[in-house]
């Protein structure tokens, strides 16, 4: 709303300072700075109220040490995530580019599908929540929205070899928020994938072999392969909210590496240098991350062992929504496996430890465990290790799979 009122009064007259607000860095500077602000002072005044209307967390017994403390600590702390990324994005982001609206879709999408369940939990006193039909229903419409708008909205574009006019200097290209533009921009199912020459991958090749005409069909493969990045992403951050802090700080890791990516991609110069994907209009999404990231540190601070407030669903299904989108958005998407590392792990010792479970009841007539417990943060719990020392270990992990996920792109 700021950014559009200051550029409406810019139409009019200049004052001093105007200029700042056509500036990604800037916004995305403020956006931090409110965000992080919402969540930390607002952020009490929501534990307060969850408290008073006793909006508290039934924990099942799972013979976890310190698990019985955790008990009646207020739940939907998710809604400090929300408000406090909306809020500085709807002040300060562009609500005209197609990457900020999707994003502001997916949340309050994912949001509403998480509250939903946290307040059956909570209110109706089921345990169970939100049937988990629904719950996948509601991931498979987000990512029909999400690969229809990507495939088929004409502002969803890349250009191939952009050429960086002359007319201003270096400084001001790489400043503005709106980088000049040359080479014609065009529809492309392209996107990155790492060890390769050329770094991309075309999802149409998985068709057009068979006659090049089919090209235009694939539609047909790009969107059920976004629903399943949405879904499957959305669960893996749910599955590792698990422990105090685990899923908010590992969250925070990867957006700020795909915030890295987002202003690259999305910026003429850089993107030219580091031989990255060109997306034009993809940089606004910078000011959402710079949102999303402040909300996540603000909302540690009450998560953090000794949780004072726990996300539910509300919040993890959100942050594994946005995550997805934001991959899916900047053509990072093949990277996911190693930058959501963590999220990955958790899902597999899921699956490995029902499968082996069944297939071993199934055979010699006893159930049998690969962990003492899943998910894996579980497993460790049960081996003796605190939580803190639990999570902080899985946020080393983050980083260094973070670093190694920017590093693979210049491996070729």
């Amino acid at each position: 709303m700021l950014y559009h009122l200051f550029e409406y009064l810019d139409s009019l007259y200049q004052f001093p300072g105007e200029n700042l607000y056509q500036f990604i860095s800037f916004r995305s500077a403020m956006a931090i700075l409110l965000s992080l602000g919402i969540s930390t002072i607002f952020g009490k005044k929501i534990i307060l109220y969850l408290q008073l209307k006793q909006v508290g967390e039934s924990v099942r017994d799972l013979g976890l040490e310190g698990q019985s403390e955790k008990a009646g600590t207020p739940t939907m702390g998710g809604i400090i995530i929300i408000l406090a990324t909306l809020v500085p994005v709807l002040l300060l982001a562009n609500l005209t580019n197609i990457y900020v609206l999707l994003l502001i879709v997916t949340t309050i999408w994912m949001g509403a599908i998480g509250f939903i369940d946290d307040y059956i939990k909570t209110f109706k006193k089921d345990k169970e929540g939100l049937k988990g039909i629904f719950k996948v229903i509601g991931q498979i419409g987000l990512g029909l929205i999400v690969g229809a708008t990507i495939y088929f909205h004409p502002d969803i574009t890349i250009k191939e070899n952009p050429v960086i006019p002359n007319q201003k200097s270096a400084v001001e290209l790489v400043s503005s928020a709106d980088n000049p533009e040359i080479s014609v921009e065009e529809k492309s199912t392209k996107t990155t994938i790492p060890f390769v020459k050329n770094n991309e991958f075309n999802y149409a090749d998985l068709i057009s072999w068979i006659n090049p005409e089919w090209a235009k069909y694939a539609w047909l493969i790009f969107i059920p392969i976004v629903i399943f990045i949405v879904t499957a992403v959305s669960n893996g951050a749910n599955l590792t909210d698990g422990i105090d802090g685990l899923a908010a700080g590992t969250s925070a890791i990867i957006v700020l590496a795909l915030g890295l990516f987002a202003w690259v991609s999305g910026n003429i110069i850089f993107s030219d240098y580091l031989n990255v994907m060109y997306i034009p209009r993809s940089g606004e999404m910078t000011i959402y991350i710079s949102a999303f990231v402040g909300a996540l540190v603000g909302f540690l601070w009450y998560n953090t062992f000794p949780a004072q407030v726990f996300m539910g669903d509300t919040g993890s299904l959100t942050i594994g929504g946005i995550i997805a989108v934001l991959a899916l958005a900047t053509r990072k998407e093949l990277l996911i496996p190693l930058l959501c590392g963590v999220f990955l792990i958790e899902n597999l010792s899921v699956v490995m430890q029902v499968g082996w479970f069944k297939y071993t009841r199934k055979k010699y007539g006893e159930g049998r465990r690969i962990f003492k417990m899943s998910p894996l943060h579980h497993h460790f719990q049960k081996a003796g290790f605190h939580e803190s020392k639990i999570v902080v270990r899985f946020w080393i992990i983050g980083i260094f799979l973070a670093i190694l996920t920017v590093v693979t792109l210049k491996l070729r």
